[in-house]
């Protein structure tokens, strides 16, 4: 089926998928408490009613700030927290709705212009949410890019001292690595250096936000992935896998 193809048939769409959710559980919670017959199964409103009771978390794709403040009453009406609008090129402009909702900002450092939704993007969004108390955190929509986000963080970290809002490192450091480790509920397991969490650890050789800086030393699970006094350890890639000779 076509969905809408409007601001306002999206919210009515998301409005009617949580009011059936709703319904479908009730009718689920009523039919075990008395011993009836369960209602037929719908996978589609099962996930949603997830959502309501918190069970599955929601991430975002969504750009403007009229759009995000919708989003968030729909989901506040619900009792629906949403983790994370992802792209969120105008969230600065609403950073105290997105606090109130305890829903993260996954933005980029400089994407701008590619389309009308992303016309007022500013490359300080990072530390100015950081200011005003919102969970940031760096997104990229490119393999390029993701491989980089420490560069992306060092950018929009510029872009605010530049407006006067200095972000120091050890505050940069989450948005790539805490931040986004709690909003897919992995911070028992990555995110932070302590006892008991998962060894994936960069070694550089110098500043991580610099540009010049190199990954001296990589480990995944305590593991080393990458030695750049051992290069031969690098993994080889799936695409040499079985050919003869020695790797270039």
């Amino acid at each position: 089926n076509e969905g809408p193809t409007s601001r306002q048939g999206v919210i009515s769409y998301m409005r009617q998928q949580f009011a059936d959710a709703q319904r479908y559980k009730r009718a689920v919670e009523q039919a075990r408490a008395s011993g009836r017959a369960m209602p037929p199964r719908d996978y589609k409103r099962e996930a949603v009613a997830g959502i309501l009771a918190g069970d599955v978390r929601v991430n975002l794709h969504c750009y403007r700030a009229g759009d995000i403040a919708a989003v968030l009453s729909v989901a506040k009406e619900f009792g629906v927290r949403i983790g994370a609008i992802h792209h969120a090129t105008e969230a600065y402009k609403i950073p105290g709705l997105l606090r109130e909702a305890g829903t993260c900002a996954a933005v980029w450092a400089d994407w701008w212009g590619f389309k009308v939704e992303a016309q007022d993007a500013v490359r300080a969004e990072a530390p100015m949410l950081e200011q005003a108390g919102v969970c940031v955190m760096m997104h990229s929509d490119s393999p390029a890019d993701g491989q980089r986000l420490n560069i992306a963080a060092a950018k929009a970290a510029a872009a605010g001292r530049r407006i006067g809002i200095d972000i120091p490192p050890e505050r940069m450091i989450k948005w790539t690595t805490s931040n986004p480790a709690k909003l897919l509920g992995l911070e028992k397991q990555v995110g932070t250096i302590a006892p008991g969490l998962q060894a994936d650890l960069v070694i550089w050789s110098g500043d991580p936000f610099s540009i010049y800086s190199r990954a001296d030393l990589v480990l995944i699970g305590g593991a080393v992935a990458w030695d750049r006094a051992k290069p031969r350890t690098e993994p080889v890639s799936d695409f040499e896998l079985g050919r003869g000779g020695t790797r270039p």
